[in-house]
């Protein structure tokens, strides 16, 4: 998609954000809880690109790929149309191998938050299609993030577009996925617990349809768009063998926020100790702030 050098040209400029602390040129498209989004070429962009953290060798880079390869597949087979995707690489300057996964930039009004704003006739029928997406796909295997901000309508057509967390199961409930991708970040000393005690019950939500149900609702309170809320209980909740509820749904919300800010908090922390403490490189793009 993007050439080796265009894509080295961009990892440069990461490289002297992160030692500057000043990311200003980097193009932010969009910012979500493990990395950052960005365009390229920055001024108008065509492609976005993100970011994943560093991995400390080509065999793991290798394998992340690869599930990513298999995600795209398993949602393609269950009538997902996936936004195309490569994943590319380059070589960071500490021997780590550094991952883009990189798609081309959709129409801002045809994201999905942006369609459900503009309060057309076609919001209904859209959320239709994302719960349909969700009963049809979500199940011990495969997992989904099904919130409003991972799906567009590109030609009349549903697609998503979030797959860099590739949510797979072996037939033993093994997660195909190494959950460095998702520690990596943590300062070292939290990193065992929190790949033990944490990252089990986020992927769990993922595999169960009254929790991606509950989760796609939820996540219209953090787009300000809560006068969906109704619409989308009415769509999912014959899906469901106990229907949901708008405060059962804003409780987990308030609980699902406040783990995830924890979270990043303890991210920035981190950063500021390695840079301000330990005169070091902070090796990770973290968002400064996600409203909630």
């Amino acid at each position: 998609m993007i050439g080796n050098d265009e894509l080295d040209r961009l990892e440069h400029s990461v490289q002297a954000a992160l030692r500057t602390g000043r990311a200003e040129g980097l193009g932010l498209l969009g910012a979500g809880e493990i990395s950052l989004v960005l365009g390229l070429p920055a001024a108008h962009p065509t492609w976005a690109c993100k970011r994943l953290p560093p991995f400390p060798s080509p065999a793991a880079a290798n394998r992340y790929e690869s599930a990513v390869h298999r995600y795209i597949d398993a949602l393609t087979e269950r009538g997902v149309e996936v936004v195309t995707t490569a994943v590319q690489r380059v070589s960071g300057p500490d021997g780590t191998t550094i991952l883009y996964c990189i798609q081309p930039v959709l129409a801002p009004d045809a994201m999905a938050c942006a369609i459900a704003r503009d309060g057309g006739p076609e919001v209904r029928p859209m959320l239709e299609g994302i719960v349909d997406s969700v009963v049809a796909t979500v199940d011990r295997r495969v997992g989904l993030d099904a919130q409003l901000s991972n799906w567009a309508v590109s030609d009349g057509r549903l697609v998503y577009f979030d797959i860099t967390t590739p949510m797979l199961r072996d037939a033993d409930g093994r997660p195909d996925l190494d959950s460095d991708v998702f520690v990596a970040s943590l300062p070292w000393v939290l990193r065992p617990p929190v790949r033990r005690f944490v990252v089990p019950g986020i992927l769990d939500r993922y595999h169960n349809v009254t929790t991606v149900l509950t989760d796609l609702t939820a996540n219209l309170i953090k787009e300000r768009l809560e006068r969906w809320m109704p619409v989308l209980l009415e769509v999912a909740n014959p899906h469901l063998g106990s229907p949901l509820t708008e405060a059962a749904v804003r409780t987990d919300y308030r609980s699902d926020a406040r783990m995830w800010e924890i979270l990043q908090q303890v991210r920035r922390a981190d950063r500021l100790w390695q840079q301000r403490v330990r005169r070091r490189v902070y090796p990770y793009l973290i968002p400064e702030r996600i409203e909630r």
